[in-house]
């Protein structure tokens, strides 16, 4: 029985915040190539860029808004009349336009970086949703450094914008500080403050400085948050966003928690990689989904349990996030289940006398070379001398 699950919506801010890594800029091909891609696999909200910063920015949200047929196409803003003015010439071709403007509201922004008044603040706030709203209906307020935002404060913030026409209210943790308790707690402390909240979608826009950028972000959703902004392969300034791979992946693998996306998970792999070659970025062979390593298992007693039954050692089935098999590599730590298990796919049955030898030999192979690769095991039952008792396959 598949219980009646929340959407959480996802918003991928790949060519936007994950763009502004220092030497992975995309010209507008590339992104007009990653955003039909993103549009088929399901994401509800394409952040495309920020239209004032620079013509080849304006150029790649108008291009991106031409091309999208279902998702919500959305361009960045400061609270400026003018940037506000420029990202809606740049939606002016979207089927779903959505301005996303805002403001620093924490003691930090306010006082050092606005060099202002937190009345001062509230009135930028209001006045940019407001103008905003003039152009489109669906407007998004980032508070910045909501993560460092007093709640009290933020919650006047919230209200506020809500009244000048926001319909989506954006809890970023901006430097990634927050713990995830705190993180929940907060999007918990809007939801039960701010007059009207139950109109408007709070989001998550979490960082990784700290390692707990998906931590955070499936919190707020726990707490009542229903968009999560992530990027594909968390990538982005400093330590990154949070991942989309691992945000989507974590509610298909918890039902209980309620919460489901509209991602095809089937084609996360392939995206992982479009996005790492476009943009000259690796990915960490042991990051969570979509590394290379993510599947891969090389010690015995896991390679034992995993040929016996995957469901040991995986939670996910790697065909639902596009990765074909579980790959067994042989090591000096494999055991003779894994060596049995590679010969045979590669045309050798091995009795279990035949193993014992075989497995003595492939140890002295495996000392020497860091993986022993299908080459490597016709070699090894070579230098046996038992291909004569062999039925090959």
């Amino acid at each position: 029985m598949k219980m009646n699950r929340e959407k959480v919506q996802i918003f991928d801010t790949t060519l936007r915040d994950g763009e502004q890594v220092p030497g992975c800029k995309l010209d507008t091909k590339q992104k007009l190539v990653i955003a039909n891609r993103l549009d088929e696999m399901g994401v509800d909200i394409i952040e495309a860029g920020f239209p004032v910063s620079s013509p080849g920015d304006f150029l790649s949200v108008s291009e991106i808004s031409k091309i999208v047929k279902n998702a919500t196409v959305c361009g960045l803003t400061r609270a400026v009349k003018n940037d506000i003015d420029v990202a809606a010439d740049a939606l002016s071709y979207a089927k779903k336009p959505r301005i996303h403007t805002g403001i620093g509201t924490s003691d930090s922004h306010v006082m050092h970086k606005l060099n202002t008044t937190r009345e001062d603040v509230i009135e930028r706030a209001k006045a940019a949703v407001a103008h905003a709203k003039s152009y489109v209906e669906d407007v998004e307020f980032y508070a910045e450094d909501a993560g460092r935002t007093d709640n009290e404060f933020l919650a006047r913030v919230c209200e506020e914008v809500i009244k000048s026409g926001a319909t989506v209210l954006n809890i970023p943790d901006t430097t990634g500080y927050c713990l995830p308790e705190e993180y929940g707690a907060k999007i918990k402390y809007l939801k039960e403050n701010v007059k009207g909240i139950e109109n408007v979608i709070l989001s998550c826009h979490c960082h990784n400085d700290l390692g707990m950028a998906t931590a955070n972000s499936i919190s707020g959703a726990i707490n009542g948050a229903r968009q999560i902004e992530c990027t594909i392969n968390g990538i982005g300034e400093r330590a990154g966003n949070t991942a989309l791979e691992e945000v989507v992946m974590i509610f298909k693998q918890h039902p209980y928690l309620n919460l489901d996306t509209n991602i095809n998970t089937r084609q996360l792999n392939e995206m992982s990689r479009l996005v790492s070659e476009s943009m000259g970025m690796i990915v960490q062979p042991n990051k969570a989904i979509v590394g290379a390593n993510a599947f891969a298992h090389s010690s015995g007693i896991h390679q034992d349990g995993v040929i016996k039954n995957r469901a040991t050692y995986e939670i996910m089935d790697p065909l639902d996030v596009g990765v074909n098999e579980s790959s067994i590599i042989l090591t000096a730590r494999s055991g003779r289940a894994a060596l049995a298990y590679r010969a045979k796919k590669v045309g050798y049955e091995l009795t279990k006398v035949q193993l014992d030898i075989v497995y003595q030999e492939f140890l002295k192979f495996a000392d020497i070379k860091k993986e022993v690769v299908d080459t490597d095991i016709h070699q090894i039952i070579a230098a046996c001398k038992i291909e004569s008792e062999l039925a090959r396959n």
